[in-house]
């Protein structure tokens, strides 16, 4: 039998065409639209912008305004547990200060309490980057394998819980608020829960599972710079402990400037304070524990209310009158332009 080999192509023998199909969308033919840009176009569209912008940003900044809010520098009127604190001997010992202001008017609706920091910048790489995502979730991981360091183990290897430096800088100082009431001084209810986001509460951080939280960090320790473990920061609400706590989920959001505010309280509407905080004296009594002398800084405590906007930071309003009125003048100006123009147009015309 004879083998069957392939003859060679022979010359002249057709390739096949790797030309693309002559249909109107491989060969760009598509009918194609593009916008006539003639002036009255232009002129409308420039001023309806900045009709737009002008009416958004007065609203915003109305709104802005009409937030009330009182604002109380205590890092002076607590000098002498700001020395304190100073020296870290002294961690364990309980400092105690008073500050006293008055509310001339009601201030009425919802009520928020706000920590504030000024010059404490969270925006370092090193320090953004100094967390574990996967611990923070109550996995079991090895952290000596994060970015934590030098805040994930101890010396004999005790791992910290939580690790990194974010958690271990966490704001501790505790903030209370009495009301004078004739001649009887009550505490004003605040809420320490429903404060943080929804998605960073019920999917970012997770506890370890286990039958009970002190179990479940069993074999860890509590961060350098904290006074008591992660299972016990709200000895009042065992739900609120962990890395599900609040104040500690508000804490890790960094912020992206070295002058913040983060929420801290919010005011309860109940028996005196139903419809707000009446106007009379009031008294922030602050366990002072978050020492910020030596990196020049300034803390401050926020009492204010919200509107449809958010809060009292009027910079997106301004931002939108800002850009209406460009929108606005650059309209006038084209408009000088074409008038200007038509006029030497219709001159030579007639010449």
């Amino acid at each position: 039998m004879k083998n069957k080999t392939s003859s060679p192509p022979q010359e002249g023998a057709a390739h096949p065409s790797r030309c693309p199909d002559n249909s109107a969308f491989k060969q760009q033919r598509l009918p194609a639209w593009k916008p006539q840009l003639t002036i009255a176009s232009v002129l409308s569209s420039f001023f309806l912008t900045g009709a737009f912008c002008l009416t958004v940003g007065v609203c915003l900044v109305w709104s802005a305004n009409s937030v009330r809010e009182i604002q109380i520098d205590y890092s002076d009127k607590c000098s002498d547990c700001s020395k304190l604190r100073e020296n870290s001997s002294n961690w364990n010992k309980e400092c105690l200060c008073s500050v006293n202001f008055t509310l001339k008017e009601d201030i009425l609706g919802d009520i928020f309490m706000y920590y504030g920091l000024q010059n404490f910048y969270q925006n370092h790489r090193r320090y953004m980057m100094s967390r574990s995502d996967a611990q923070l979730l109550g996995r079991n991981v090895n952290i000596q394998r994060s970015h934590c360091a030098p805040f994930s183990t101890y010396g004999n290897g005790t791992p910290m819980a939580p690790c990194g430096a974010i958690a271990n800088s966490m704001f501790n100082d505790t903030i209370d608020l009495f009301y004078h009431r004739n001649s009887s001084v009550i505490q004003v209810p605040l809420l320490k829960t429903g404060n943080s986001w929804w998605t960073d509460k019920n999917v970012k951080f997770r506890n370890p599972e286990s039958y009970n939280l002190s179990s479940a960090f069993a074999g860890t320790a509590r961060p350098p710079y904290w006074q008591k473990p992660v299972y016990l920061l709200d000895e009042e609400d065992e739900r609120n402990n962990g890395y599900v706590n609040d104040d500690f989920i508000i804490w890790m959001r960094v912020s992206a400037f070295a002058t913040f505010r983060n929420l801290y309280r919010r005011v309860r509407r109940t028996r005196h304070f139903v419809d707000g905080l009446p106007a009379g004296n009031y008294t922030f009594r602050i366990s002072y524990n978050f020492p910020v002398t030596r990196f020049k800084g300034r803390k401050h405590v926020i009492l204010s209310t919200v509107v449809w906007s958010g809060g009292s930071n009027p910079f997106l309003g301004i931002a939108y009158v800002v850009s209406g009125t460009a929108a606005t003048l650059t309209g006038f100006v084209i408009t000088g332009i074409h008038l200007k123009l038509r006029k030497k147009k219709t001159y030579f015309q007639k010449q």
